[in-house]
């Protein structure tokens, strides 16, 4: 590698873009130039004097890291792209926000609960990865007393995306609600496991992403990340 060059995704990343796998699709998708021309190759080494765009919005250095624990609430989707005028993006809850805010994987727009965001792509990509195989688990509000039964057909998994997954756990908490752990984290996967029961979702919320845990954040509400919390959400 040259010196004083970067590859041309952990530029983007590193300027708070998006995290490294988002921005290699970025770049795939030919939405990246380097001095004013398409670049198609997430490996192209850029410098400090290369002008680099994404989206014809030329980007900035590298910006000041920050991480953020968020209760997301229902209604708000884990996007940078507004679909409407009536769209509510999680980052809208930050709005005095100065940096590149992403969600660190995304929930979707009914569940609530705790979620990520940070303008880190290193550190996003080191979450998301299936290699670090973290645990995330959710509390889930249904429409039955569940039964030992329904707690049963839930552990035995379902069909998610062309992939037959297991949780990795299932306990009931109450008349009609259940706390459901997984690993793979497909989209709407813990639904798909409670329909699968014979069981409709009244609420759902995540609690845990490895060993860092929600708490008493209320909805809505956010604050930094400890040093602590990050390495335990790394290493739970």
């Amino acid at each position: 590698m040259e010196k004083g060059k970067k590859r041309l995704s952990k530029t983007l990343a590193a300027a708070g873009v998006a995290s490294r796998r988002a921005c290699e699709e970025l770049i795939f998708d030919g939405k990246v130039t380097v001095n004013g021309v398409v670049e198609l190759k997430p490996q192209t080494l850029v410098g400090d004097s290369d002008k680099i765009a994404v989206n014809g919005q030329p980007i900035q250095g590298a910006e000041r890291k920050v991480y953020y624990i968020l209760n997301k609430p229902a209604g708000y989707i884990c996007s940078n792209a507004r679909l409407n005028r009536t769209t509510k993006l999680v980052t809208d809850l930050f709005p005095d926000s100065k940096e590149r805010l992403f969600t660190v994987g995304r929930l979707d727009k009914d569940t609530e609960g705790l979620i990520l965001v940070t303008n880190d792509g290193h550190f996003a990509n080191q979450l998301i990865h299936p290699s670090r195989n973290i645990t995330k688990e959710y509390l889930a509000k249904t429409d039955h007393d569940l039964t030992h039964e329904h707690l049963v057909a839930i552990s035995s998994g379902a069909l998610v995306q062309g992939t037959f997954v297991k949780p990795a756990s299932v306990a009931k908490v109450r008349r009609g609600s259940v706390k459901i752990s997984v690993h793979e984290g497909k989209k709407h996967e813990v639904r798909i496991l409670l329909e699968a029961a014979g069981l409709k979702v009244l609420s759902l919320k995540r609690i845990r992403i490895g060993g860092l845990l929600l708490g008493t954040l209320p909805t809505g509400e956010w604050r930094e990340l400890t040093e602590k919390e990050k390495k335990t959400v790394l290493n739970p």
